[in-house]
């Protein structure tokens, strides 16, 4: 259908808004725990800040703020004594509650030599540091869920791999859990059920889907004619697991993908990505471990598919949308809360939402094309 060019239509105009001027509250990743025990200290950059990651004597992960409040120096250089993170400067031994436990060189401690500590927890193998602007814990109610059978023989180890995003604020890689479209235009899958759902702290992206025919990507599964079954949460503003079944006649495979990020700046970000895959039974483990690693890859190349995107697009807060776009607005309006005072989130960036696209329109439509291309070839 043709627009009359005589009809005089106002421009849309791009908004391009700002990036915020906080970091989110909540659980942000830091990486796999058994990274940071290996006796050393780790320098992590999140949050516009520096800051130190250490294995005390109880075997706890801890975390500090990097630099030392006696002269200012970088903890992440120091070493490990006794339990404690000795700064390299000058030897002030600094413990995981934050309090200086030894001046070797001075009588005395100053009773307020303390530093500022970061609330930590380990679940599922993996690290994560707490960060509320207002300083608040966490409430019970906001947490990491636990993977069933975790570390026993059920799972194959982490896959583990990391991308660092630079020119883009974090916003933009949560915004893919309402876009059903961009699956098929970049990701080159064929969604055949796309539902959201947010509630609390918890945003859901339910989803099925097939490969496209015509675009062959390297890293699919031995399995002929494959579903792919997706149940994605974000728990918080940063961590999303999925649940994804590769179910392919009688033979469905379980994997548990981690899609994860921390700000490093307003305008640069660590994007974190891995995979456990369920054993199956009878396939030797070395063919399960493998099967992990070519998930991981799969998600790498996809991950790298949106980088590109994001780097040449344009951020824009108000979007023109269509009905089968997803609800992009009540998706922002969700991640907002983590951006407000505690006492400022509001019932509508709460209270249980649900949203089905109806995704016969687009099927039939990109099937012609899939078709078109297969027989172009």
């Amino acid at each position: 259908m043709s627009i009359d060019s005589s009809v005089d239509i106002e421009v849309r105009q791009i908004k391009t808004g700002s990036n915020p001027t906080r970091y989110a509250r909540g659980w942000h990743c830091v990486g796999l725990a058994k990274t940071f025990r290996d006796g050393k200290p780790h320098q992590v950059k999140i949050f516009g800040t520096d800051l130190v990651v250490f294995e005390d004597s109880r075997n706890e992960l801890k975390i500090l703020d990097a630099f030392c409040r006696h002269m200012g120096g970088n903890l992440a250089r120091g070493e490990i004594k006794d339990g404690n993170i000795a700064c390299p400067f000058h030897d002030w031994r600094w413990g995981g509650d934050g309090r200086c436990k030894d001046v070797p060189y001075a009588r005395r401690v100053p009773k307020i030599a303390r530093t500022r500590t970061w609330i930590t927890l380990e679940r599922n193998g993996i690290l994560f540091v707490w960060n509320d602007p207002q300083g608040n814990p966490p409430p019970a109610d906001v947490t990491i869920p636990e993977i069933e059978g975790y570390g026993t023989d059920r799972w194959t180890e982490w896959t583990w791999n990391t991308f660092l995003v630079e020119g883009s604020n974090c916003r933009e890689i949560v915004d893919n859990v309402v876009d059903m479209a961009h699956f098929f235009y970049v990701h080159f899958q064929m969604p055949q059920f796309f539902k959201n759902v947010f509630e609390g702290h918890v945003a859901s992206q339910h989803m099925r889907s097939t490969g496209r025919d015509d675009i062959k990507t390297g890293v699919q599964l031995d399995l002929p004619d494959s579903e792919t079954i997706s149940d994605a949460s974000y728990h918080g503003p940063s961590f999303m697991l999925d649940t994804v079944y590769t179910v392919s006649g009688d033979i469905a495979v379980e994997t548990k993908l981690i899609n994860c990020h921390y700000p490093i700046t307003q305008d640069s970000f660590l994007l974190q990505y891995g995979t456990i895959v369920e054993r199956v039974k009878g396939v030797p483990a070395e063919e399960s471990d493998a099967m992990a690693t070519m998930f991981t890859e799969g998600v790498e190349t996809q991950f790298k598919q949106d980088v590109e995107i994001w780097k040449h697009k344009s951020r824009i807060e108000n979007p023109l949308l269509t009905e089968e776009d997803g609800p992009v607005y009540q998706l922002r309006r969700w991640y907002n809360q983590f951006y407000v005072d505690i006492e400022d989130v509001t019932p509508d960036m709460t209270r249980r939402f649900e949203f089905e696209v109806d995704t016969t329109r687009a099927l039939e439509n990109w099937q012609v094309e899939v078709e078109e291309n297969l027989a172009a070839e």
